[in-house]
């Protein structure tokens, strides 16, 4: 019987590694270049970040979710789940781990769906992180679903032509190309209906109307791009999987996001709870020390069992993973993460905060931004609420409705058939009164 919640000495030794880089090198850029790690690297920075990649590099750490032909070590999700823990606590870490979104996904249906002139033209920079993507997929008016995306791409000899809106296509002010999804045959249902493309950020006719920025930052200075497609032309070798293959990509690569958002979500949470108990122990009110405080006491105690619930599941999903080799075989569980994920976040976050009294609610912390990017998870690839009802309905399929008009446990008739079942010593105890 295989029951372990242990990791391996040596890969130990490698978090630990990690967690030591990480606080010590990395989250150091989080404060001097702050939302400044999807631009590409030149001068100062290009001096500070190369050093820094080339050691995660020296320590066989680099975009661990790639297989080794693509420079990576293969890491199952498991792994990457404890590594990815880490990575969390800082906005640079994945950038300096070549492992930030949404250029991981990216990179794995190119690999996964490229040809081999798409490969060395678009993967192999993104894997050198020597560039950035865009996955612009989603609508202004439709949101996340597919079935209302009204972008099109139509055939015209050698070339597609695609028009159409875009909207929070993230990075796309600095990428180098998009990952653009467009409907090539509206006649066929939503799965088939749907192609991708690769299309350079500089082909005529890409206008990134504004710039969408998160609550708390300047308008049009954000990373979230409006973008309308007018007359853009690409040439049929930009086709990404061949045509009607948009959704069997997309499912692909946000099964794997979703699961890494969660990994990414657990350091946060950690963070937010380290920082609530060093505030609590360090802080005197009312003749006591914080912790002293039931109420205080409360909040740390309800936020370590719910951030230890959540991450003893997202291993548990991340495992189910690597068993399976398959997200469809755990797509309710990865469901289930995306679901509990934002309000774990905004919970701790929001606990934390209170402790930090004003403080807290000042830009001097960032715990507001924890509490925004709470809620950007709740509809990032796709919103809780769908979610829900995947879950719901991957529930369902495992029950079946009662024969009768009684529910399967009514006790009056399990009763009944449990007397039937001891009748013979029930008549024995009544022959013996």
């Amino acid at each position: 019987m295989a029951w372990d919640f242990e990791t391996d000495p040596e890969f130990q030794a490698k978090l630990d590694w990690a967690d030591t880089f990480v606080r010590e090198e990395v989250e150091p850029l989080d404060l001097v270049w702050e939302h400044e790690q999807f631009a590409p690297l030149d001068g100062g920075r290009r001096k500070a970040v190369d050093p820094l990649k080339q050691q995660v590099r020296d320590q066989g750490l680099w975009a661990t979710h790639l297989g080794p032909e693509l420079g990576g070590q293969g890491y199952g999700q498991l792994k990457l789940a404890l590594l990815n823990e880490i990575l969390g606590r800082s906005s640079w870490a994945p950038v300096v781990f070549g492992c930030q979104a949404p250029d991981t996904g990216n990179a794995e249906i190119i690999a996964h769906y490229g040809t081999e002139e798409q490969k060395r033209r678009y993967l192999q920079p993104l894997l050198d992180g020597e560039l950035f993507s865009t996955y612009s997929m989603t609508e202004p008016q439709a949101g996340a679903d597919p079935s209302e995306f009204t972008t099109r791409a139509v055939r015209d000899g050698d070339h597609y032509v695609i028009n159409g809106w875009k909207y929070f296509s993230s990075n796309a002010s600095t990428a180098s190309f998009l990952i653009v999804m467009a409907v090539t045959d509206p006649d066929l249902d939503t799965y088939h209906r749907m192609s991708m493309f690769l299309v350079p950020t500089d082909t005529p006719g890409i206008e990134i109307v504004r710039n969408v920025g998160l609550a708390g930052e300047p308008m049009n200075g954000g990373s979230h791009a409006l973008i309308h497609y007018q007359d853009v032309r690409v040439p049929a070798e930009a086709l990404l999987g061949g045509e009607g293959q948009a959704f069997a990509i997309a499912q692909t690569r946000l099964g794997g996001g979703r699961i890494h958002h969660a990994m990414r979500t657990i350091g946060l949470a950690q963070k937010a709870l380290d920082m609530m108990c060093e505030r609590a122990l360090s802080r005197t009110t009312a003749g006591s020390r914080l912790s002293d405080k039931q109420f205080v006491q409360g909040y740390i105690a309800e936020s370590y069992a719910q951030l230890t619930q959540f991450r003893l599941f997202v291993l548990n999903t991340a495992w189910k993973i690597d068993k399976y080799n398959d997200y469809k075989k755990v797509r309710k569980d990865i469901a289930t993460a995306k679901i509990v994920m934002p309000t774990v976040l905004h919970d701790i976050a929001w606990r934390a905060m209170q402790v930090h009294g004003a403080l807290g609610v000042t830009n001097e912390m960032p715990f507001f931004r924890m509490i925004n990017g709470a809620a950007v998870m709740g509809l990032a690839d796709g919103p809780t609420e769908v979610h829900k009802v995947t879950v719901a309905k991957q529930v369902l399929r495992d029950h079946r409705p009662s024969d009768d008009l009684w529910p399967t446990e009514w006790i009056p008739r399990k009763q009944a058939a449990a007397r039937e079942k001891f009748a013979q010593f029930l008549e024995l105890e009544v022959g013996n009164l």
